[in-house]
């Protein structure tokens, strides 16, 4: 599974979106800061699974039509750091899909994130990522699921990667720098956090309008957590 994340710097980047699905063979596309007033229903065979719709600048999940099936889709507001309460930039800052493979016939769940800014603390951050983290079983309970987006985190990701860990996933970081708009905040800031998925590799794509590069995450959900999820709403349908 190809997942392509990008921040599109309020809505600037949009234009580039058919040609990144193309290029990259993508079955997944979150957005963040994008006008999802704007938003077309389909992106180069990719169908909008849904968008938030509370925010100035939102989020938006798009997924392969002919390879999946969405299944559920949830939004969510996450605790308010003080940019949000005066600016009021972004109200849900977790949009998730549960999507069923249809050919492989397994379910798979794949969510937009987009953290306060750098103006709050990491601690916040940290309390978005958890309560997040968390709200994805919701859409299903041991189903494999990745959440990809602009974390605003660029120091101290060892603490944030043992936090993560600490819920049970695993934290990957691109292979180059995702923000360059200024010199000393550059670094990474998308990032991809994962449980029952085999992360191959997230590689950082090139520079285009946005501030923020775009990145590819290519994972293969684990046979055995399949395997374990199948069975178990298996024995809740025949109960």
């Amino acid at each position: 599974m190809k997942v392509i994340s990008y921040n599109l710097r309020k809505h600037r980047a949009a234009g580039e979106l058919v040609h990144l699905v193309e290029r990259h063979g993508a079955d997944a596309l979150c957005l963040q800061e994008a006008d999802t007033s704007d938003l077309p229903e389909e992106i180069a065979g990719l169908r909008l699974a849904d968008s938030t719709q509370r925010n100035r600048l939102g989020l938006a999940v798009y997924y392969r039509e002919n390879t999946y099936r969405a299944v559920d889709v949830r939004a969510l507001a996450l605790k308010k750091s003080l940019h949000d309460r005066v600016l009021k930039p972004a109200e849900e800052r977790l949009l998730g899909a549960r999507l069923h493979d249809i050919d492989e016939n397994h379910d798979v769940i794949v969510a937009s994130f987009h953290a306060a800014p750098l103006t709050a603390l990491n601690s916040l951050r940290r309390h978005q990522i958890r309560t997040a983290l968390a709200e994805l079983q919701q859409l299903g309970e041991g189903v494999p699921a990745i959440m990809v987006g602009d974390y605003n985190y660029p120091v101290f990701k060892e603490r944030l990667g043992q936090h993560v860990r600490d819920q049970g996933y695993e934290l990957n970081l691109s292979d180059s720098r995702t923000y360059t708009r200024y010199r000393f905040f550059r670094g990474h800031y998308d990032f991809a956090t994962s449980v029952g998925f085999e992360i191959d590799r997230v590689r950082t794509l090139p520079q285009g309008l946005s501030d923020h590069l775009p990145i590819l995450v290519t994972a293969r959900p684990v046979a055995g957590v399949r395997r374990t999820v199948e069975v178990a709403e298996a024995e809740t349908g025949a109960a």
